[in-house]
Order: C-alpha cells, then structure tokens, then sequence
C-alpha cells in the first residue's frame, strides 16, 4: 500500500510543478543560456579577427601606432573581463568594454581609407569583409537574446509562475541596456567604401 502512495505523491507532485510552470522555466532558462552562449561566440569570433587586421594595417601603416594601440589595448580589456549574465553590473561592464572594442575599430578603418594600397590589399579587404559579418551576426545573436531574456522575465513575472520562480529561486534576468535604441537594430559601420562626392 504504501509504494501505491509514494507514487501518487510523486504524480501529484509532478502535476503540481508542472501546472504551475517549473518545467516551463527551465526550458525558458536554458533558451537564455543558449543565446548569451551564442553572443558570446560571436564577440569572440570579432576579438579573433583584430590581431590579423592590426598586423595587416600595421604592415601598410606604421605610423598610426595610437590607433593600433588603442584596438590593441580594447581586445586586452575585453580578454580580462570575467563576465556574469546574471549580474547586472558585470553585464553593463561588458558592454561597456565591447562598445570601446567597437569604436576602436571603427577608428582604425577610418584610418585605413588614408592608405590606398593597404585598401587595396586583398587580405586586408577580407578580414574588412569578416570583420562586417560579424557585426552583423553580433546584432543578430543580441537581438536574439534580448528577446529571450524578455520572454523568460515576462513569464516568471506572471501568475502562477511568480510563485514557483520565488520557491526554487530564480529571480528576473538583466539584459543588454543601449543608450540609443537603434544599435540594437543596426551593426556599426565598418565599411566605408568610396568616399561621398564634394558638396557643391
């Protein structure tokens, strides 16, 4: 009799988590893990770019030795950071450490545009090509976190999950922050191409 019990306090206990979303968070929850684990490979994929692209450009510039310092200095930083995603501090320091990353780089193609024959370089405009889709798949993984930790916040925020999220503790998520809103939807620039013509 008392197996028979057992297993009915076991079913009713299933019923109950899962009625009430426990199982639902958890799926919810490893969708975040997935996604941050994605945007992670892509910053990672651009910091592997920049040691080829500064080596490039310094063999065509030497003399633009701040700004190959600067990208040089931004990759360094961004290696150092021991980044939480649960924690919003560390999360606001890591973005904070790839947004100067970023505009490192735009600097030094911007500098590039001063030197046709590194421009013309075909290694060079490779790695400029690598360095553009990876931006793009840098939105694209962000993006695609932001809504995901959305969706997880908004569902353990709601009834009945509220409950089940506070009793097996897993409290809101912290998400990317941007200033202005459309760098969400728009990689940076990093292909400049031929240059306006002249205002008349």
């Amino acid at each position: 009799m008392r197996p028979f019990f057992r297993l009915a306090t076991l079913a009713l206990l299933a019923g109950l988590l899962s009625g009430c979303g426990y199982n639902a968070i958890q799926q919810k929850d490893e969708a975040v893990k997935a996604g941050w684990s994605e945007v992670l490979n892509q910053y990672k994929r651009r910091a592997d770019l920049i040691p080829n692209l500064v080596n490039t450009v310094q063999g065509y510039a030497q003399q633009e030795r701040q700004v190959l310092t600067e990208v040089t200095d931004a990759r360094s930083r961004v290696g150092q950071i021991q980044v939480n995603a649960d924690d919003a501090g560390s999360l606001r320091q890591f973005q904070q450490a790839q947004g100067e990353l970023g505009s490192a780089l735009s600097r030094l193609l911007v500098v590039s545009e001063n030197y046709p024959t590194l421009k013309s370089d075909q290694n060079f405009r490779d790695l400029q090509a690598q360095l553009e889709g990876t931006e793009n798949r840098i939105t694209v993984a962000r993006g695609r976190y932001i809504q995901l930790v959305q969706d997880y916040n908004t569902y353990i925020r709601s009834f009945p999950q509220v409950i089940t999220a506070k009793l097996f503790g897993y409290p809101a998520k912290p998400n990317f922050t941007v200033e202005n809103e459309a760098q969400i939807a728009q990689p940076p620039a990093v292909d400049f191409g031929t240059p306006p013509p002249p205002a008349h």
